[in-house]
């Protein structure tokens, strides 16, 4: 009689963990359910029109091997046989560039000692900038919070340039409200004085922030967990959309069966394993016979929503002009706005992650702006016209177009709590964890499955270690908690 395992989400995460299992043994019947119509999660790619948005620009590259490995696997990498013109499940080898886009002027992302930084700071910025620093280490302020933690790797003086206001807008609290283990997470490794060996070329390590090219599929991300939903299909996997979980009916330390609502009905499934990938406050919420104290942590872990208008214009205004390229368009995949007179936090140029991710990528360009809110805020209940408005509005005040003619049309996608958050009651999150591990046949993985920002390659190798240990008895499950505690990988540290 073969194992049930019931999979809550078709995300990375969850996709993972249905193929490596029905992958390595064949001793489980495996069931997903997903939330929405669509797969990847917030990995997912959009189709408007024939101009595709990935939500949130997501690049495919890692440090572990066996994620690696699964990429391979799903869709090939461009080459002499692999020609994108010709084939569309392929991976295509991107150019990483992204910079800051601050006062008006373009700096590296991450920031570098440069001639660059340099001219666009001036020298007496600059100069303040490593005294900043320098007085920071003397006085070494205790890495509580946020703000202390980046006053501490860069100074006051950048801090309140870079990090500040871009901090405050991201999250919608001041960084000295934040943990510090957010910072620690995201920033590994980073400081001034890394940063200047990384200019200087000093050491042999590079910071994953710093890798200059990519994998990308060729219509988004959304394409590859598309592609993997069907071969886990073909292995046996039973894949149900639109199913909301609503109760997770809990006896004693196990999860004996899982209810979830489709089409106005209640169904119920059984199962042996249940590896979740659905927000820690929505599994607990849903859960029978949880302590008043654990359930009030989950209720209060806060979360970042998320929207993104899809722009399509013309051309863009002079400032996002290549003037050395023959006033081609500027390279950067994204660009992160550091600006305190808007709200915008960063915006995608489509054309530059692929080509193919534009109907007519030689004459129009696709962008992705990107906003950060709260469900329940004045931003995320406006119209999609009032918020198209808004946001050119802001387009123009940055210099992004020159005028509204520019515009051929917009498209709003919104997607409800798209980051685990590091304030509130989570500097609690040691006694849910705890409590959740107690549960024994009860797998978190994934980014709001373990409420932790995790890279997609991470959520990923969550789901790995989940499986490693169902197949293998393995009780423990720090190791899968304890994915992306390594010193120096980490991907960005704004986002």
């Amino acid at each position: 009689m073969k194992k049930k395992v019931i999979i809550i989400g078709a995300g990375p995460a969850g996709l993972t963990a249905a193929y490596e299992i029905l992958k390595k043994s064949n001793d489980f019947d495996v069931t997903i359910l997903e939330k929405s119509n669509t797969f990847g999660g917030i990995s997912k790619t959009v189709n408007y029109q024939g101009n595709y948005m990935d939500m949130g620009g997501h690049r495919f590259f890692s440090k572990i091997d066996r994620v690696n490995e699964i990429w391979e696997e799903m869709l090939p990498l461009q080459g002499k046989e692999i020609n994108p013109e010709k084939c569309d499940n392929v991976f295509l080898y991107r150019n990483r560039v992204s910079r800051i886009y601050f006062n008006g002027k373009f700096f590296d992302y991450p920031i570098t000692i440069s001639y660059n930084t340099i001219k666009n700071m001036g020298l007496a910025t600059t100069t303040k900038v490593i005294f900043s620093y320098m007085s920071s280490k003397i006085k070494g302020l205790p890495e509580d919070n946020l703000e202390n933690l980046y006053i501490n790797r860069f100074g006051k003086k950048l801090y309140n340039m870079f990090f500040k206001n871009y901090t405050t807008n991201v999250w919608g609290r001041h960084p000295n409200e934040i943990d510090a283990s957010w910072g620690k997470q995201r920033a590994k490794g980073l400081s001034i004085l890394s940063v200047l060996k990384d200019s200087l070329k000093i050491g042999d390590k590079v910071e994953t922030s710093l890798i200059k090219q990519f994998k990308y599929p060729k219509f988004g991300p959304g394409q590859l967990w598309e592609h993997m939903a069907e071969v886990v299909k073909d292995k046996g996997a039973k894949i149900i959309k639109e199913a909301n979980v609503v109760e997770i009916h809990k006896d004693n330390n196990n999860i004996s069966s899982i209810t979830y609502e489709k089409n106005g009905k209640n169904k119920i499934l059984k199962g042996d394993f249940i590896i979740s990938s659905m927000p820690l406050k929505d599994l607990i919420n849903d859960m029978n016979g949880v302590p008043k104290n654990i359930k009030s942590i989950a209720k209060k872990l806060p979360y970042r929503d998320y929207m993104t208008l899809g722009v399509l214009v013309k051309k863009l205004g002079k400032n996002f002009i290549s003037k050395n390229q023959d006033n081609k368009l500027i390279p950067d995949c994204w660009v992160y706005v550091h600006d305190a007179n808007v709200k915008m936090c960063r915006f995608q140029i489509y054309n530059n992650w692929s080509p193919y991710l534009v109907k007519d990528n030689k004459n129009t360009i696709w962008l992705g702006l990107e906003y950060y809110v709260n469900k329940d805020d004045k931003y995320w209940k406006m119209s999609e016209k009032e918020f198209s408005k808004y946001c050119i509005k802001e387009m123009l005040k940055l210099g992004l177009i020159d005028s509204e003619e520019d515009i051929i049309k917009t498209h709003l996608e919104k997607v409800e709590k798209a980051y685990p958050a590091y304030f509130d009651t989570y500097d609690k999150i040691d006694e849910l964890i705890k409590y959740l591990n107690g549960i024994n046949n009860l797998y978190c993985v994934g980014r709001n499955g373990q409420h932790r920002y995790n890279n997609m390659d991470h959520s990923m190798m969550t789901s790995i270690e989940a499986v490693n240990n169902i197949i293998n008895n393995i009780k423990d499950k720090s190791n899968i908690w304890n994915v992306n505690t390594e010193s120096e990988y980490h991907e960005s540290i704004s986002k």
